[in-house]
């Protein structure tokens, strides 16, 4: 069993949330980042995969403290957080035996082009440097992965800036997800939350989408680490910058933002 230990920082914001419904789903946002709040881009993107993924709620995360103990709360009420009492704030996470890391088998890198994602090799010769797929064929098989694999959960929109904000050095993205283990997490590796919506106004940015990969149907009880290890994919699209991840709940696979 993998353990993961999760020092949070420590810094007193108080803001009060609240509830929106659009086309059937509740959104629960902070006041200063709603859905109606992004930008025509993001919000495309959030409505694209919010019809494909089905989540119960879609919630824009504001990165604040408040935000985060509200998370770290309900991950240790799920089970999945240990509070580690002879240790300030600090929490033991324990993943499922069968999500791990280095799924290099399972990660793939799709490019119009062999040669631009893996060496080429002699006839008969297999690579072990990466695997390649086109991009209509893995679009093909994540199609029959991500929809509906939200369901009985809520989507989590992450907006987040590798290295410091503004930087003309740094990467900004949008990650998707249904796992809070990866938004409190993502909070402690990038710079999160509407200062970086603010600075990216209108320009591109890196999608990502990611899911444990375990729907929940109504009154179904949820396990202590949702995961789907036999089908796990980790997909880089560096021609269309984008990332997608399904199936694992484990960081090296879900947190996306060191993937960008």
């Amino acid at each position: 069993m993998l353990r993961h230990l999760m020092r949070l920082p420590t810094k007193q914001v108080g803001r009060k949330g609240k509830k929106l419904i659009r086309n059937g789903i509740a959104a629960t946002t902070r006041p200063f980042l709603t859905l109606e709040a992004l930008r025509p881009t993001v919000r495309h993107f959030v409505d694209q995969y919010s019809a494909v993924c089905q989540p119960d709620r879609v919630k824009v995360c504001d990165g604040s403290e408040e935000e985060n103990q509200e998370l770290i709360r309900e991950l240790v009420k799920q089970g999945r957080l240990q509070k580690l009492t002879k240790l300030e704030n600090c929490y033991l996470a324990r993943t499922d035996p069968g999500d791990v890391a280095r799924v290099e088998k399972q990660t793939y890198v799709c490019t119009e082009k062999k040669e631009d994602a893996v060496p080429t090799t002699k006839p008969g010769v297999e690579s072990k440097l990466g695997n390649w797929k086109s991009p209509v064929e893995m679009e093909e098989e994540l199609g029959k992965k991500f929809p509906g694999c939200m369901k009985g959960r809520t989507m989590y929109v992450i907006p987040y800036s590798m290295g410091p904000v503004g930087s003309p050095l740094s990467k900004i993205g949008i990650q998707l997800t249904d796992s809070e283990y990866v938004v409190a997490s993502m909070r402690i590796m990038t710079r999160m939350g509407k200062k970086v919506l603010d600075t990216l106004g209108d320009e591109e940015f890196v999608r990502c989408l990611h899911s444990v990969g375990r729907p929940l149907e109504a009154g179904e009880e949820d396990v202590p680490w949702p995961c789907n290890p036999k089908n796990v994919t980790i997909v880089h699209y560096p021609q269309k910058n984008e990332i997608k991840s399904y199936g694992s709940g484990y960081g090296g696979n879900s947190l996306l933002g060191k993937k960008c």
